[in-house]
């Protein structure tokens, strides 16, 4: 049996442009809304949304068309961590800095999505990213202060992992060693924390901010006291690369952050 079609009844050609352009228009709200989107028989509204979405992303158009997009996508039944990955998927195919942009309008567009979760929690701020918190990071949990977790993002060419701190959680004192290249990009997706190389004053990391760390470095990184922390780890190439593990950063030390 055949769906029934959902006729979308659009006018925004015509509010903005009707004078100016009212054949553009015309096309805008007749034919592509009132026929093409409206074929929801042969591909749904959700289908038709996430195609659209991801075609503007590849175009870097991250205006407020895409905004709309987003938001009809979201009406349409596609959710935060669908969204997430859809444009995740799409990035290796349109461009990092492009799904970069695509992420921060998607972000707002979902931003009232908490599903019940207790506030502070670890559901809640996983609710709060566009990557994945992923285990706990159980492997390494000797060398940290309190819980984190650890997601793969991309294997391929440099490793990329997110790294989730619970708050008051760092990792301790260590050195990437290399004996060409190498060291670490840190990239913030989440929260807020800390980086500190040895020798100098702690620096504040929240969403957006990146550091490098050369090899060679002693440092330590992870959430503030008050604060989950999540930061993308971006593995530099380099021949001969390691990691040295070293001492915890103090409760001390730590305790003079704010």
């Amino acid at each position: 049996m055949a769906k029934s079609q959902v006729k979308i009844k659009q006018t925004a050609g015509r509010d903005a442009l009707g004078a100016f352009a009212p054949e553009f228009a015309r096309l805008n709200d007749d034919v592509l809304f009132g026929e093409v989107w409206s074929r929801n028989d042969l591909l749904s509204l959700r289908d038709r949304s996430v195609v659209t979405v991801v075609a503007l992303m590849s175009q870097g158009l991250t205006d407020s068309s895409f905004e709309y997009h987003l938001e009809s996508a979201k009406k349409n039944g596609v959710t935060r961590t669908e969204m997430a990955e859809i444009l995740t998927h799409a990035a290796f195919y349109a461009g990092w800095p492009k799904a970069w942009a695509a992420f921060r309008m998607a972000k707002e567009v979902w931003a009232d999505e908490t599903d019940g979760a207790a506030p502070g929690s670890l559901e809640a701020y996983a609710q709060t990213l566009l990557f994945p918190v992923g285990r706990p990071n159980d492997a390494y949990a000797e060398y940290f202060v309190g819980r984190s977790y650890l997601a793969p993002v991309a294997a391929g060419g440099a490793p990329v992992v997110n790294v989730t701190f619970e708050p008051g959680c760092r990792n301790n004192w260590h050195v990437h060693e290399a004996d060409e290249g190498g060291g670490q990009t840190l990239v913030c997706v989440g929260g807020r924390g800390y980086y500190q190389l040895w020798g100098q004053e702690a620096v504040e990391l929240r969403p957006g901010d990146a550091v490098y760390i050369p090899a060679g470095v002693k440092h330590w990184h992870g959430a503030a006291p008050d604060s989950w922390f999540s930061h993308l780890a971006i593995e530099v190439p380099g021949k001969g690369c390691s990691n040295e593990w070293l001492e915890p950063v103090s409760d001390e030390e730590y305790a003079k952050l704010k």
